[in-house]
């Protein structure tokens, strides 16, 4: 009788947060799963991103991105003409 034998591999990925407050709370998201989570601090919804990717990880048909395939975040600046809201107040 033969018994098969399954090594768990533990790998590490670098990933891209990209983090904003939307109200009293900041919401975290990864851009190359499309998967967020939030917390009251920057710090606490990190934690709760890595923890909600690890979960999402586990799937195994979840197909894992290339080097290539990492998205490049930066902040593009654009005219604005005419009236306009404020995105960054708190009546928002």
């Amino acid at each position: 009788m033969s018994v098969k034998k399954f090594m768990q591999v533990n790998d590490s990925l670098e990933l891209s947060a990209v983090v904003r407050r939307e109200g009293r709370l900041y919401v975290a998201l990864c851009p190359e799963f499309d998967v967020a989570s939030q917390g009251k601090s920057v710090e606490e919804a990190l934690a709760n991103l890595k923890e909600a990717l690890e979960l999402y990880l586990e799937d195994e048909d979840v197909e894992r991105p290339s080097e290539s395939e990492v998205p490049i975040v930066t902040i593009v600046k654009v005219d604005v003409r005419g009236p306009t809201r404020n995105l960054r107040s708190k009546d928002n």
